[in-house]
């Protein structure tokens, strides 16, 4: 008796839960289960993320839609499907949020059948494009049902807070990976250290427009965080973007240093250009002319880091 009365009970909280989650905050249709009803869905209708590399490229998406109904439907029933830029704006109002609408999606499955006898099927859709959006934007897109038909052509009932599929689409910071160094370090009064050829190093991400690499010139005891800014600079006709270089002590975080403000380095190796610390977005190289503090008198570090 007491596992009958255990089960009656979670069958009512089931059918509760199933009529919680149906029920349109703006309608009053969804007073009772479903017995004897059907609508199409959205199984999971809440926030989604898919974080996307800054990379050229589509990238897939995919998600399920669903008949609710305690009988597997006996018509195919056929579902339409839209990018739906409102189903965004409304998501930022009711959650206090501030998303983008992320600008290149496309469905690839519109028009999508659910067979007689299955409830489920599976939406295709793309996004592309991130590697020309600022990673520190937050953006989103939703894909909504918009309609849904038997094959008799009866409309079936769309759940009103169960429609969309919800998707935040968060970039990775552009600038992490790995560089080739080429450069060198100057204690004044000494001959010029090389970065040693080869030289691979590991740029890791601080937040959307800040990495942070181990290393200044051939001196490993210093770390350097680089924020690129949008403040911009032409160099040999590419619109470039200047950035903050600041030499920091690891074990700290503190500043050990700060940028030259115009070239300074080996004179036998000066660059045909003197713009120094900025961010080339077509070559994807950094230039680097820094210092670190010394009472001996500061390090000279120059870097050219290419993206691998």
């Amino acid at each position: 008796m007491k596992n009958k009365i255990t089960l009656f009970v979670s069958f009512l909280a089931g059918i509760l839960l199933l009529s919680a989650c149906l029920k349109d905050k703006v309608g009053d249709y969804w007073v009772d289960a479903v017995a004897g009803k059907m609508y199409a869905t959205v199984p999971v209708y809440t926030l989604q993320s898919l974080a996307l590399q800054p990379v050229v490229g589509d990238v897939p998406v995919s998600f399920l839609v669903n008949i609710a109904t305690d009988a597997l439907p006996t018509e195919d029933i056929t579902l339409t499907l839209a990018v739906d830029p409102a189903a965004v704006t409304k998501y930022n109002s009711d959650h206090g949020k501030s998303f983008l609408t992320f600008p290149n999606v496309q469905v690839l499955s519109p028009t999508i059948v659910i067979t007689k006898g299955t409830r489920n099927a599976t939406v295709t859709a793309k996004v592309w494009g991130a590697d020309q959006l600022n990673a520190c934007d937050n953006f989103m897109t939703a894909i909504s049902i918009t309609s849904a038909k038997t094959a008799s052509g009866k409309d079936i009932t769309i759940a009103g807070n169960m429609k969309s599929y919800l998707l935040s689409l968060p970039i990775s910071n552009p600038y992490a990976g790995s560089y080739a160094c080429v450069g060198y370090r100057i204690r004044p009064g000494n001959a010029t250290e090389m970065v040693a050829p080869g030289t691979i190093e590991k740029f890791n991400t601080v937040n959307c427009k800040t990495v942070q690499k181990n290393g200044f010139g051939n001196y490993t005891s210093y770390d350097i965080l680089i924020e690129v800014t949008q403040e911009t600079v032409v160099v040999g006709g590419t619109t470039c973007y200047k950035v903050n270089a600041t030499p920091i002590d690891p074990g700290t975080g503190l500043s050990v240093g700060g940028m030259w403000p115009t070239w300074t380095g080996d004179a036998t190796m000066k660059p045909a250009d003197l713009t120094i610390n900025y961010y080339n977005p077509v070559t994807k190289v950094f230039i680097l002319n820094c210092y670190y503090n010394s009472s001996a008198g500061n390090r000279i570090m120059y870097e050219t880091l290419t993206r691998q």
